[in-house]
């Protein structure tokens, strides 16, 4: 994605980032890599975002960011597997991890 895109709530893409700027010209930006809905989404998905007060919604791929997890750093790229929460269950249960 070499071409920044602007979408119509205020959030553009490029260069493998997303660039926000918030209704008060406070601007920050995220990477689409680690977000494995972002990373297989299409170029469409990606422009088709909503922004709200809480934070930004793509419906297309079921992503939900708030602007206090983003601004903490988390945008999206710990997803865990049911596979993966399954198997950290079983590890939990069998003693091998302690929650």
């Amino acid at each position: 994605m070499n071409a920044s895109i602007e979408t119509k709530a205020g959030v553009s893409f490029g260069d493998g980032r997303f660039l926000v700027r918030l209704p008060n010209d406070v601007i920050f930006s995220f990477p689409i890599s680690g977000n494995r809905r972002f990373e297989r989404a299409t170029r469409e998905q990606l422009v088709h975002v909503e922004m709200d007060d809480e934070g930004l919604h793509w419906p297309d791929i079921d992503e939900d960011l708030s602007f206090a997890g983003l601004l903490r750093g988390d945008w999206g790229q710990h997803i865990r597997t049911p596979e993966a929460m399954h198997n950290a269950e079983c590890r939990r249960h069998n003693g091998e991890e302690h929650p």
